[in-house]
């Protein structure tokens, strides 16, 4: 029967493998039915069919993850009773093995994090583990963690199910159906064109065309950064002792998995050197295809994963199947709404985890679409968080050799990808790489971490979640800045100018602070979504009648960028630059600061000429530097921001002019443990798009009262006539000076899970751990809470107590950084 394509429809959706069928079946559960899924060959063709079919939510350590990952079991559970068509889920259980005290430590955080969770968790040992898999050499295996509810369903299956489901909403589906343009107007998506010439009009585009979604996305002029790459399992005859309830088993030292299929085992790999395919676009043809293995390259990882199942060294081997899966170049999948191209969104590059995550990313993207903001955080997903770079061919053929083997490479605090690097560098870097700065990585650029003493090399003797050959160091550079003055490199800080007539309008409207003040006046803000979550976390300063500086973090640069752009109205004149190569930025910060500074200045620096929150245009020995005086180490101090071309002397004039000061270089570990010490929140990790301010204990910077309101102003008003926050903002040290807090350990208030540490580090002025957490309960968090708790966070299984604060541990007055 001949297919007739329409004309037009509310939504098109690029892809018929599970994110497209899921996002299809989640946009027709809201009401939206009017959707249309173009598949360019069939249904599950490309990479869904021969996938593991994996359903797991061990593994994961972010609440973002884990929620998709648990919302998809259930939905993929329960999936038959509504569509008639089975997901094949059974629920035979998940271990994963540990097999070093390192990887006990990680393993046990995350399946404490899953319990907090409502996912049943259990720690088992190496006894009971070899009792659920009696066909593994427990040999090396400190202990395991099962998984009872978790399993595995067949890929095939749950897509049909979820078409079925779709389609008895009113989806129409169509295979055999590519797409050859994307067709755009005054910056929207507003429909597609077929191969065969027909287009379709449409509201809404949706690419979830998988390891196609890069190609599809040029189609837009959007950057979908992903890259095919090879990846492998085993297929063996049938098994003596192998049957189909047998549970998932996943020993990542040896980068294996292992599951029972047709009465023999599935070997699966995640390789840490991993390979490239499809570099030069993907067969034209290429819909249910393999590609050829190599057995020389993966021989070796089979073998050592035949070491823990001994019993597949003897048995017969049917295949060594290799077929293509998308990779990211940060092992995190792209959701959302594109920043070059409104209305049309993106679901792509699963990690090879589509089937495990395809229920939650489908729900996710549906609400996101519908509601105009998503149900859970997205930051770590969203695709405006990619930097046009990253589409760069041979980055994504050298990022994705590390990132397939990501999955299960133990990581460490302080760890860093090692590809792909060195391909943004500050004009200060090689000077502080002289000065033995010891480099990391975000965003793509490169930054001082730590640094080394004189006479000490600069680098990470062993990776530990104890104190590493660095701690001292990061010491030493905290205690200068406290005592004495720092130097900091802070480059790769997102500065953008905003200026023309309407931009303080259009700033006061995304702003929950009054941006109508004074030029030189530097305003701390946030920015909401309509349900009063937190979009950005960020300074804007009024350096002219109609000129603004907005800088952010180099992680929130296109959220922020886009965010102006998206909220610019048609009679608005509004022009935005990036700024951020234009300017380096030096940060002096401590007691001396102030005395430093003005022996390179004529500037007048007294607290009543340039008093904290301001901004002044100065001198630097023979440069001109806006000077910033805020602060995000919690003392007296200035950010310098100073064309690229001045910065090497200046730098150096200040590192001169400072020696009798006992001026120190500080990197990136310093201003953790100072921020962390003072209770500066940093977006993305303590606060995010659902927490409101007034949750975030930043309800100073809200103005209520200014002329025209905000974006979001209904929802806080909403919440502060409900009464008391019931979920607030703390800061909490651990009693014990020894334990230390990183991301993810539980934290019970008087026996009972209240929330997770967010971000921590160890606050060298307080002597012990500190944690940063927003927390809830079922009572109005106060004072008076606070002070009738008895607070621990668990860290390895043990409880330590601790002192909880709504207010800052470290300077709580802010006297040290007004003075």
């Amino acid at each position: 029967m001949e297919q007739v394509l329409p004309t037009q429809a509310r939504v098109v959706i690029i892809g018929g493998g599970v994110i497209g069928c899921s996002t299809a079946y989640h946009l027709a559960k809201l009401g939206w039915t009017d959707v249309v899924i173009l598949e360019r060959k069939q249904l599950t063709s490309g990479t869904t069919w021969h996938a593991a079919g994996l359903v797991v939510c061990g593994g994961f350590y972010t609440e973002t993850m884990l929620e998709l990952a648990h919302y998809t079991r259930e939905l993929y559970r329960n999936l038959e009773k509504e569509t008639g068509v089975s997901t094949g889920f059974k629920p035979i259980g998940y271990i994963q093995a540990a097999s070093s005290a390192s990887r006990l430590r990680f393993l046990r955080k995350n399946a404490a994090f899953a319990r907090s969770l409502g996912i049943e968790a259990q720690e088992i040992t190496p006894s009971q583990f070899k009792e659920l898999w009696p066909l593994a050499d427990p040999k090396g295996v400190t202990a395991g963690f099962y998984f009872p509810d978790d399993g595995r369903a067949n890929p095939v299956d749950v897509t049909m199910s979820l078409a079925k489901g779709a389609r008895d909403m009113g989806v129409r589906i169509f295979e055999n159906v590519e797409v050859a343009s994307v067709t755009k107007k005054n910056g929207y998506a507003v429909g597609v064109t077929t191969t065969t010439g027909h287009a379709i009009a449409a509201e809404y585009v949706i690419n979830c065309g998988g390891m196609w979604g890069r190609k599809i996305g040029a189609l837009a002029g959007v950057d979908v950064p992903l890259q095919a790459t090879e990846h492998y399992y085993l297929l063996t005859e049938p098994i003596e002792g192998v049957h189909p309830n047998l549970p998932i088993l996943e020993d990542v030292d040896t980068y294996s998995y292992f599951r029972e299929e047709v009465g023999g085992l599935m070997l699966g790999l995640f390789e840490p050197v991993a390979k490239p395919w499809g570099v030069n676009g993907i067969p034209k043809d290429f819909a249910f295809g393999e590609i050829q293995p190599d057995w020389d390259r993966m021989s070796p990882y089979i073998e050592a994963a035949m070491e823990r199942v001994p019993v597949l060294k003897t048995a017969g081997i049917k295949k060594l199947f290799c077929g293509p899966e998308s990779f990211t170049a940060d092992m995190t999948m792209l959701v959302g709404e594109a920043p070059e191209l409104k209305n049309f969104y993106v679901a792509a590059g699963m990690n090879s985890l589509g089937i495990l995550l395809g229920g939650g990313v489908g729900h996710t993207l549906a609400h996101w679409i519908v509601d105009g903001v998503p149900p859970l955080d997205v930051g770590e997903i969203n695709i405006d968080r990619m930097l046009p770079y990253q589409n760069n061919q041979r980055y994504l053929n050298d990022r994705v050799v590390e990132i397939l083997g990501m999955m299960y490479k133990e990581t460490f605090p302080n760890s860093q990808l090692q590809t792909a690097r060195n391909v943004r560098k500050s004009i200060l870097h090689e000077k502080l790489e002289k000065l033995g700065a010891f480099f990391g990585s975000s965003a793509g650029w490169e930054y001082a971490d730590w640094f080394a003493p004189e006479g000490k090399e600069a680098k990470v003797e062993k990776y530990s979640w104890d104190r590493q050959n660095w701690f001292e160091y990061n010491a030493a550079e905290h205690k200068a800045c406290r005592e004495d003055v720092i130097l900091m490199d802070t480059s790769m800080m997102s500065k953008f100018l905003v200026q023309g007539r309407d931009a303080q309008k259009m700033l006061d409207r995304i702003s929950v602070s009054n941006i109508n003040v004074p030029v030189g006046k530097i305003v701390y803000t946030e920015w909401l979504n309509v349900r009063g979550g937190i979009e950005a976390d960020l300074t804007v300063t009024r350096i002219g009648e109609e000129s603004f500086m907005v800088v952010c973090s180099d992680l929130a640069h296109r959220h922020v960028e886009t965010w102006m752009k998206r909220h610019i109205e048609a009679d608005e004149q509004v022009f935005i630059v990036d700024m951020t190569s234009a300017y380096a930025l030096i940060n002096v910060q401590g007691p001396k600061s102030r005395e430093l500074l003005s022996r390179l200045s004529s500037a007048d620096l007294s607290n009543e000429s340039f008093p904290y929150m301001s901004m002044k245009e100065i001198d630097v020995h023979y440069a001109k530097a806006l000077a910033f005086r805020v602060t995000y180490q919690g003392e007296l101090g200035y950010e310098l921001y100073i064309p690229t071309e001045f910065a090497p002397t200046t730098f150096d004039a200040l590192l001169e002019a400072g020696k009798d000061l006992g001026v120190k270089l500080a990197g990136m570990q310093t201003l953790n443990t100072l921020r962390i010490e003072k209770g500066y929140r940093d977006y993305g990790h303590d606060i995010d798009l659902t927490d409101t301010p007034l949750e975030a204990g930043l309800s100073f910077l809200v103005d209520f009262n200014k002329p025209n309101g905000f974006i979001g102003k209904e929802a806080l008003l909403k919440q502060k006539e409900a009464g008391p926050l019931k979920k607030r903002f703390i800061q909490l040290i651990l009693d014990d000076p020894e334990p230390l807090l990183y991301y993810g350990e539980m934290i019970y208030r008087n026996g009972k899970i209240v929330g997770y540490v967010r971000s921590g580090a160890y606050g060298f002025t307080l002597g012990g751990a500190v944690g940063l957490s927003i927390i809830e309960d079922d009572e109005p968090i106060n004072e008076e809470y606070i002070k009738n708790s008895k607070f621990e966070v668990e860290v390895n299984n043990v409880m330590y107590s601790a002192k909880a604060s709504l207010r800052p541990l470290y300077d709580p007055k802010n006297e040290r950084v007004k003075s």
